[in-house]
């Protein structure tokens, strides 16, 4: 339901059918500031979620299910920086109703192949990194840009590789093939990220790398480590400069 809801949403928007003026964003209710999300899966800690063998068909569809969970919180982040950040371009809000639109078509791909698997989201435990990150930058559009698109989601780019070799090599090769759409348009999902956060430095006039880094140490962001897909993050749009650092931490 979520998922079609998502989909309408944008192609009412696409349509110009769904006018987002400035004072609606301004007057929206916060309310409780939690996007709606189903009962289960039951959130814990990251580590409390169990890890188990890719060599069993549980711990197959438990990695497919923790990708699915990355996936519907994504739809709420992108939802999220629609509403949330008035006073941006519009398009802006385009480029998130996209990935919003992008996410729920991954949601769906790894929710149906679940239940091939004989398991539905909501069946293992999950946790909210991704949606803790979003509370700590919910005041300033620059920092959710710099530490959701170009640090969380970025670190995707690094690990969805050996995440599909492990799946092809578990033979489940509909997992593979889902995981290559989903990293096709996850590069483009960073080069939103970077290409807002370079716009946001330059109308603020900041240096975008000390920048970054400053706005890391602030909400304690994960710190970066490799081996990096340097070849996604070039695609992405990180600069030469950030280039240069990923391939030195690589070492």
């Amino acid at each position: 339901m979520k998922c079609g809801a998502v989909r309408s949403l944008r192609a009412a928007w696409s349509a110009g059918e769904l006018p987002l003026e400035q004072e609606d964003l301004a007057a929206l209710d916060e309310g409780s500031g939690i996007p709606g999300r189903p009962a289960r899966p039951e959130l814990v800690s990251p580590l409390e979620v169990k890890h188990r063998s890719m060599g069993t068909p549980e711990g197959r569809a438990a990695l497919i299910h923790a990708l699915a969970h990355i996936e519907f919180n994504a739809i709420n982040l992108a939802l999220d920086a629609v509403w949330r950040f008035p006073g941006m371009p519009r398009d802006f809000y385009a480029d998130w109703m996209q990935v919003a639109d992008e996410e729920a078509y991954h949601f769906s791909l790894l929710a149906d192949h679940l239940k091939t698997l004989g398991y539905a989201y909501g069946d293992f435990t999950a946790h909210n990194a991704l949606w803790d990150m979003a509370e700590s930058t919910k005041g300033d559009v620059l920092a959710r840009i710099a530490l959701v698109p170009r640090t969380l989601e970025a670190r995707g780019l690094d690990a969805a590789p050996p995440v599909r070799a492990k799946l092809a090599q578990a033979g489940d090769l509909a997992a593979a093939e889902i995981l290559d759409i989903i990293m096709r348009d996850e590069v483009g999902h960073v080069l939103i990220g970077n290409r807002w956060f370079n716009w946001l430095c330059e109308q603020r006039q900041l240096d975008p790398v000390a920048t970054f880094a400053q706005l890391c140490l602030r909400h304690k962001a994960p710190p970066l480590r490799g081996p990096f897909n340097l070849e996604a993050r070039r695609a992405a749009g990180f600069s030469d400069e950030e280039m240069l650092m990923f391939t030195d931490l690589s070492r």
